[in-house]
């Protein structure tokens, strides 16, 4: 049996056990009370309080996609991956000698130095980008290459958590990311780009 017999087996088997379940649990209240940022950002702007805070997870947020392609260039990043959707407006940034695939290869993981998708939104109090399914266009190309590029609209930047909970609706698959992969299981040492980018860009158009 292939694996997409065995991976087409184990999906039916959940499908099956789920059938009978009218509706999904509701779910869980939570209370905006416990969120202080829209109070101390005051008048402040949300992009301006978004770039600060993820700097402090150590991640990047640009707004000129000339300096996102500076700094790709700079570093010899120039093989990666594009959303398709957002290729005909980054296309004319990037030259010659950059190879930039719209159709993510799974075989070719290795060669991919950045992924570029698009996010969801992003969260101004903790510099969070928050990745979905409706918005990703290739999980892998998000969470493979070294250098992760999400393209976030300035207008889906929310203050805080209950905010942006409140606005993305109920997909059932929302990734949180703040700043490059981490961990500190060995020594208690903080190691970035572990289990994911170890670079953590947001494009802010």
């Amino acid at each position: 049996m292939s694996s997409a017999d065995d991976r087409e087996s184990i999906l039916s088997r959940v499908r099956g056990a789920l059938a009978p379940l009218h509706e999904r649990a509701a779910m869980p209240d939570y209370t905006t009370e416990i969120s202080v940022m829209r109070a101390m950002m005051g008048s402040r702007d949300a992009l301006t309080v978004f770039t600060e805070r993820i700097a402090l997870v150590n991640g990047l947020a640009l707004t000129d996609p000339a300096a996102l392609v500076a700094r790709l260039r700079e570093n010899q990043w120039l093989c990666g991956y594009c959303d398709p959707a957002l290729w005909p407006s980054l296309a004319p940034y990037f030259g010659a000698d950059f190879k930039v695939d719209t159709a993510y290869d799974r075989k070719r993981v290795d060669d991919y130095a950045f992924g570029i998708t698009r996010a969801a939104a992003a969260i101004a109090e903790t510099g969070t980008i928050v990745l979905n399914d409706a918005t990703t266009s290739r999980r892998l190309a998000a969470l493979t290459p070294w250098v992760h590029i999400a393209v976030v609209e300035r207008a889906r930047i929310f203050a805080d958590l209950p905010e942006a909970v409140a606005a993305l609706g109920p997909d059932s698959n929302v990734i949180w990311v703040t700043g490059p992969s981490k961990t500190a299981d060995v020594e208690g040492i903080l190691i970035e780009g572990v289990h994911g980018p170890g670079i953590q860009i947001a494009l802010v158009v």
